[in-house]
């Protein structure tokens, strides 16, 4: 199945942050483990991630485990590119008429 968690990590792999933002509501809420807020609305995450995939030509996400529970998609990914060494984070998506409305991410 196809759908919007897809798109967004196709297109953080091309650093496309229009096409990566066109993923999200426009007021989606994207938080750490510990529920503090990273970004608040689309405007945010063009904002953050728009000068992230510029400083980082060889930014590449591989989703190494997924699980689909109902509108949840949760991703187990292996981010290289970023820093020097590989990261592994999880994150947990949560689906909403079709756009990313919600999102934890556990890890660095």
């Amino acid at each position: 199945m196809s759908d919007q968690v897809d798109a967004q990590v196709a297109a953080y792999n091309a650093r496309d942050v229009d096409a990566f933002a066109a993923c999200y509501a426009e007021d989606v809420v994207i938080e750490d483990a510990d529920g503090n807020v990273l970004a608040r609305g689309r405007s945010q995450i063009l904002e953050q991630y728009g000068p992230f995939f510029a400083a980082a030509p060889d930014l590449h996400a591989e989703i190494e485990t997924r699980i689909r529970i109902g509108a949840h998609v949760i991703d187990e990914e292996r981010i290289t590119g970023a820093g020097p060494e590989p990261m592994h984070a999880v994150a947990i998506y949560h689906l909403a008429d079709g756009l990313i409305d919600r999102v934890q991410f556990l890890g660095p």
